[in-house]
Formats: structure tokens, sequence, C-alpha cells
């Protein structure tokens, strides 16, 4: 990381950001092409996890492959300056992680994996019958590394 003086350090403080987080951003590589996604995501404090249809451009970009970035921002404000129009910034904290990606099968795994997605927006957890999840996929992001990132600029004017 280029700014050391903005980095999140503790681990605790990069979870509180995902946790915090509304969309996480995949990134996703095949070939030369890129395709960055957002979706709704759970995480356990181990990993990541997100559904998709039974196919799609994600799960192409996945077969080809299953390496992923994925970046999350949490508490982001527009910090105006009203004399300099350059001093304009944001104030955020930001997390970016890079990880693999791995479908889920069993009824078990699923049902734990979209518990967390929907733990994550209710803070609840449901009962979600077997037979809603069959044409349901279900992946989880082993994550390899994690930073975080915080700048938090104050307004001038």
């Amino acid at each position: 990381m280029r700014r050391r003086d903005k980095e999140i350090r503790s681990r605790e403080e990069i979870d509180a950001v995902i946790r915090a987080a509304e969309v996480c951003r995949l990134a996703f590589a095949r070939a030369d092409e890129p395709y960055l996604v957002p979706v709704s995501f759970g995480y356990d404090g181990e990993s990541v996890y997100f559904h998709t249809a039974p196919d799609g451009r994600k799960i192409e970009f996945i077969e080809a492959n299953n390496r992923v970035c994925f970046e999350l921002e949490a508490n982001v404000a527009l910090v105006r300056d009203a004399d300099d129009a350059c001093a304009w910034t944001f104030s955020f904290e930001s997390v970016i992680g890079y990880g693999m990606v791995r479908e889920l099968g069993s009824p078990g795994e699923k049902n734990h994996a979209l518990n967390q997605i929907m733990r994550h927006y209710s803070g609840r957890t449901w009962d979600i019958p077997e037979h809603r999840t069959a044409s349901t996929r279900v992946w989880r992001i082993d994550i390899e590394s994690v930073t975080g990132k915080r700048s938090e600029e104050k307004a001038n004017g």
C-alpha cells in the first residue's frame, strides 16, 4: 500500500468494514478480458459468500479462472471545499481482497452461505427450504489476502 498512513492494519477493523459494507464488488479475469460486478454478499469472518443464477457471465468467468479480487467500502462521504475545487475528496473505509471461488453443493453448505448473506442484511437467521436453494448456485470465496484503507478527510469550508 502506497499510503501507509491510511492503512488499516487490524484484522478486527478490516472485518468491521466488511460487515458495514452494503455491496461487494467482484473482479474476474478471463484471458485478456476483465469483468467487474456488484453482488449482495455474506461474511462469516473467514469467507465471503454470494449466489448466482444457474448460468450466466459470472459463471463463465469463474469456470475460466476462479481467482478473484473483491472490494467493499463503508462510511463513504463526499468532502466539499467551498473555496478550492481541487480540495474536494472522499472520506471512506475500504477493503480489497484476493481469493479463490469455490461452488458449494451440499444443502448444508448452501444453507450456511445463504444465511450468511441474509444475516448480513437482516441481522437474523432464516429457515430456507431446500427446494428454494435447489436452483440457486452458491459460492464461497476463500480469502487469501486482504488489506484495508481509511481516509478521514475533513472539510475546509
